[in-house]
């Protein structure tokens, strides 16, 4: 008798080659994108493995209700939904995806420093007016400049590997992942880093540790009047103090892929304030939290998830 295959429950809406994968690899998928959060906790019990997005936090209180669950796969980068204790108190193996998305994120990153710099999104709306102004268009080179990256993981590796080939210097902060060796980052200290950087770009975890991390107080740390790109986490860096820094010129100008607050028809009349300064700021790009969201990143993270999925819970006799 055939060993009986683990039971993988996917919850979220995620790339059509996810289920072939999982059966290649001896799986017994199960594809529900279309489950209400609130009807989760009534289909998991039969379930080892949960895939999801982020269709709902992952709490203590839900995993009451998956006795047999041994891994969830998260299909992106960031674990900030789930409660981590909770999940190592059960014995539960978590995965990530990071590696399915971080060229998109990086590649994103680097075409909002490029755009910034060349004034590209100034340039192009004014062209669209018959409005031909080169001077007011002069923007700057990256080479010669000094790069700063703040968080040295599997996205702000794949950063600095993009900015090899522009001819500046790479310096790189982080507090957990030090001794990378990658080549051409110098790993520094944070002041080292504060007194040197032209750029800066954030590729950070949001823990409670790193809410409002990148705030007034730490903006100011900085020696020089900087470019600041955010791909990371809204949550770490405080719109009010951004937009504070933008004022005093502390931050020269700004491209966030995310934001503290991204229901922005559902904003406070303080994060409105500073949204409507954001929006009406040529020195501020904003994307609607796509870096890593292309059509190639869609499809990797499954290939990588799967991947993982089969080196923690081999089906048995594959």
């Amino acid at each position: 008798m055939s060993p009986a295959r683990p039971k993988v429950l996917i919850i979220d809406q995620m790339h059509e080659s996810i289920v072939p994968l999982l059966e290649e690899k001896g799986f017994a998928a199960s594809y529900r994108p279309d489950t209400l959060a609130v009807e989760v906790p009534q289909i998991l019990e039969p379930f080892e493995v949960l895939l999801l997005r982020s269709k709902l936090p992952i709490t203590e209180e839900l995993l009451a209700h998956a006795p047999n669950l041994k891994v969830i796969g998260r299909a992106g980068a960031g674990l900030d939904q789930i409660d981590l204790q909770a999940v190592e108190r059960r014995g539960i193996a978590l995965l990530h995806a990071a590696e399915g998305n971080r060229d998109a994120v990086a590649e994103h990153a680097m075409g909002m420093l490029l755009c910034l710099l060349n004034k590209l999104h100034i340039a192009d709306r004014q062209v669209r007016k018959s409005q031909w102004l080169r001077e007011a268009n002069r923007g700057w080179e990256l080479a010669g400049k000094t790069v700063g990256i703040i968080g040295l993981g599997c996205m702000g590796q794949a950063f600095a590997r993009r900015l090899a080939g522009f001819g500046c210097r790479v310096l790189a902060y982080d507090t957990s992942h030090k001794g990378v060796g990658l080549p051409g980052v110098e790993e520094v200290s944070l002041p080292e880093l504060q007194a040197q950087a032209d750029v800066v770009s954030l590729h950070i975890p949001l823990t409670e540790a790193n809410r409002c991390l990148i705030n007034q107080e730490y903006l100011e740390g900085f020696r020089k009047n900087i470019v600041l790109i955010n791909t990371s986490r809204g949550e770490v860096l405080p719109l009010a103090d951004l937009v504070a820094a933008l004022k005093s010129g502390k931050v020269w100008a700004a491209a966030l892929d995310v934001l503290e607050n991204e229901k922005v028809q559902q904003l406070s009349p303080a994060q409105q304030a500073n949204f409507d300064y954001l929006i009406t700021s040529d020195r501020v790009l904003l994307s609607p939290h796509v870096a890593g969201w292309t059509y190639e990143s869609y499809e990797k993270i499954n290939q990588v998830l799967v991947q993982k999925l089969a080196r923690v819970l081999a089906p048995t006799g594959l």
